[in-house]
């Protein structure tokens, strides 16, 4: 009897080590031949179409993963890319996802235009009070380093971080609606202007 019981433990170990080692090798297929297509196989994207995911937040990147299967995130290159991406994931392949980019170096990106680095700062800092601008630092960090469902901006694509604000202002991107808010009353200067300070951040 303990024979057959220990028998059948082994059994159900070894079940239990072949699932894992599936899901390990689902999430290296993804990683690698899926992702990093567009976000390189660390995160560390070279082209500012596609956002760097290398140290960002995993709450926030488990949350974007989510809103794109659920098609709630609806700018058009969520439309374009993610929702076919996201349609098979199950909710634990993007935790495993998030946790894999969150846990990834994130490598530096150059800012964008110098002359505008004094304006973002302020406006990072201090906001736009005669708007109602709250400062970026309070949801993002004071580097840029996001926490919990905030992302990091840090050392992301200046570009993508632009696009981003003027998919808020027209709430094409409707998936966040304080940011709705945040952007309505920005002009398109000043937004590029705390897209490139937010980039330059480590």
């Amino acid at each position: 009897m303990k024979a057959i019981a220990a028998a059948g433990l082994a059994l159900l170990l070894a079940g239990g080590a072949c699932i894992a080692l599936a899901a390990d090798t689902e999430m290296q297929r993804l990683t690698t031949y899926v992702c990093a297509t567009c976000h390189g196989a660390d995160g560390n994207s070279t082209a500012s179409a596609y956002p760097k995911l290398a140290g960002q937040q995993a709450l926030y990147i488990e949350r974007q993963l989510k809103a794109f299967k659920d098609r709630q995130r609806d700018d058009p290159p969520a439309r374009a890319y993610m929702y076919g991406f996201t349609s098979q994931l199950t909710p634990d392949m993007m935790k495993q996802l998030a946790s894999y980019y969150a846990a990834q170096a994130p490598m530096s990106s150059k800012a964008g235009d110098e002359s505008a680095m004094g304006l973002g700062k302020a406006i990072w800092e201090e906001g736009l009070p005669e708007h109602a601008v709250p400062a970026c630092k309070i949801c993002h960090g004071a580097n840029a380093e996001g926490k919990d469902f905030y992302p990091r901006l840090a050392g992301q694509f200046p570009e993508y971080l632009l696009k981003q604000l003027l998919f808020f202002q027209s709430a094409t991107r409707s998936n966040a609606p304080i940011m709705h808010g945040v952007t309505d009353a920005m002009t398109f200067s000043q937004m590029q202007a705390v897209a490139s300070y937010a980039a330059s951040r480590q």
